[in-house]
């Protein structure tokens, strides 16, 4: 996936917009970011056991004290 869309899908996360953050991130399955994108998304649709499992295929274990939005900017720091 794209930087573009990565950003795209940070950015309308942040704004509240989770149904088309979520259409984006989700179409890049094997991308790590994409998967780490979608993993806050289910923790902020409060859906743990589907955000573990993405944070998984991101290769990234679940933050214990970060709010979601915090590492949202914290994806959105790393896109370059």
């Amino acid at each position: 996936m794209n930087v573009q869309n990565l950003r795209e899908a940070v950015t309308l996360a942040l704004a509240g917009e989770w149904d088309r953050a979520h259409e984006i991130a989700q179409q890049d399955e094997d991308d790590p970011t994409a998967c780490w994108i979608h993993a806050v998304l289910h923790r902020i649709e409060g859906d743990l056991g589907n955000a573990q499992h993405w944070y998984r295929r991101a290769r990234r274990a679940p933050p214990t004290a970060l709010a979601p939005d915090a590492e949202l900017r914290e994806i959105l720091s790393g896109l370059r």
